[in-house]
């Protein structure tokens, strides 16, 4: 990627947390935490003294309402400097991506060049809020001059107003869950159940062998959980003995006569962090680093909620290729995230479909995505899905297996709440 001053962003290095099931062995760690100790983690493996790093981008989809800012609290660890600056970006399952390519352009634009970008989320940590009725009586009573006046507004509280108010995984548009969105275009795109319990079971297979051989444990750093300090080390929702039988006794979960999405072939409810180092690719060169890969194009794109929610990627890749010159016969590796097996089987479709290719504005298809390229160690739905870093955890693993196969082009992409998707290409040296 260059702005015209030949000014490339090289990703030098990545690295993440164990991803685990919301209310497990993290529940007691905030995104702040996670995040704090993930970033701290990176710093120490790639040797950054405080006064390299001089921009820090963050997302998370779930911020803290008393820490709202979660990039500027990662960001005042010990291992940095305080004059860093820090701010927190939000494009749901995107935000990490929405992190990277923020820091990016700081770096292209000549603006700095060293940031670290990913995120962090907890889903053990939702945020609880109070009804409008419970908050009008608080506001009323703090106001309130004498004890009869507090009493009086806080005589107006009803049983009702007493209900706890959760953050929903739904649309504010439409009212529509993203399960519901997927079980729907499961239904318009013509994927069987049995198709996407064949790609779970792919995707907790090929991420068993790939945490068995130590590919995925390169990419992972131990978190010390307080108060004994017990270090977590591996992804908890790797299902090494999951079968196509167990996985179709399940229920659907959302449309439950005649769905077909299940808690077997949708991604779990996740906590975890992950973080990349980009530098310019002269800086790089003078610190020593040898760059993982560059950042050679990528694009966002967005469709109307109330159709195929999660199909926008079909949109951003053409745009990401045209891009960066390239067609997907150049990729060497792709990796999609696994917001549901349908929702990739919805989007491998759309990728050959005249139909999508006319909407994405190209007269020919972007074509069949080889699967022997795919996701090769598995996915969100093994690997899990904290909302706000899973773009780190794929833009890092595109690098490396990249790497491995000495292969030179590479393409990711993510789907995300409001009808949103992005793609990205990144090139090896």
């Amino acid at each position: 990627m260059s702005y015209g001053n030949g000014r490339r962003v090289a990703i030098v290095a990545g690295i993440r947390t164990p991803f685990v099931r919301s209310g497990t062995l993290f529940k007691s760690l905030s995104a702040i935490d996670l995040g704090r100790q993930n970033v701290a983690e990176l710093i120490q493996r790639t040797a950054l003294a405080p006064q390299d790093v001089e921009l820090l981008v963050y997302g998370t989809v779930l911020p803290s309402a008393t820490a709202p800012n979660i990039a500027r609290e990662v960001a005042l660890i010990p291992h940095l400097g305080k004059n860093v600056q820090a701010f927190t970006v939000g494009r749901a399952c995107a935000s990490a991506n929405q992190a990277i390519t923020d820091a990016a352009d700081q770096i292209a634009l000549g603006h700095a060049d060293v940031a670290i970008a990913g995120g962090a989320e907890s889903l053990s940590n939702v945020p609880i809020l109070h009804s409008r009725g419970f908050s009008d009586a608080l506001v009323a009573a703090s106001r309130a001059r004498t004890l009869s006046q507090r009493m009086q507004a806080l005589a107006k509280i009803r049983p009702r107003d007493l209900v706890p108010v959760t953050p929903a995984i739904a649309e504010p548009s439409t009212g529509e869950t993203m399960g519901q969105s997927a079980d729907k275009m499961a239904k318009i795109n013509g994927i069987s159940r049995e198709e996407q319990d064949q790609f779970a079971l792919r995707s907790h297979r090929l991420a068993h062998a790939g945490a068995q051989d130590g590919r995925l444990a390169a990419e992972i750093a131990p978190v010390y959980v307080s108060p004994r300090f017990t270090p977590v080390t591996a992804d908890n929702g790797i299902r090494a003995d999951t079968s196509l039988e167990q996985l179709a006794a399940l229920r659907p979960v959302f449309d439950k006569r005649y769905g077909t999405v299940t808690a077997g072939n949708a991604s779990p409810l996740t906590d975890g962090a992950a973080a990349v180092l980009l530098m310019s690719e002269e800086r790089a060169r003078a610190m020593g680093y040898t760059p993982l890969a560059y950042i050679r194009s990528y694009a966002y794109a967005a469709l109307d909620p109330g159709e195929q929610l999660l199909m926008a990627p079909v949109l951003a890749a053409p745009i990401a290729l045209a891009r960066a010159g390239l067609t997907l016969a150049d990729m060497e590796v792709v990796e999609m995230h696994e917001a549901f097996a349908a929702q990739v089987l919805c989007n491998l479709a759309g990728l050959r479909s005249r139909e999508w290719a006319s909407r994405a504005g190209i007269t020919t298809p972007v074509g069949e995505v080889d699967r022997s390229r795919l996701n090769v160690m598995g996915g969100s739905v093994s690997i899990g899905h904290p909302f706000g870093a899973t773009g780190a955890r794929i833009t890092t693993t595109l690098c490396h297996e990249l790497k491995r196969r000495n292969g030179q082009f590479g393409l990711m992409t993510v789907c995300a709440a409001g009808g949103m998707g992005f793609a990205m290409v990144v090139e090896r040296a």
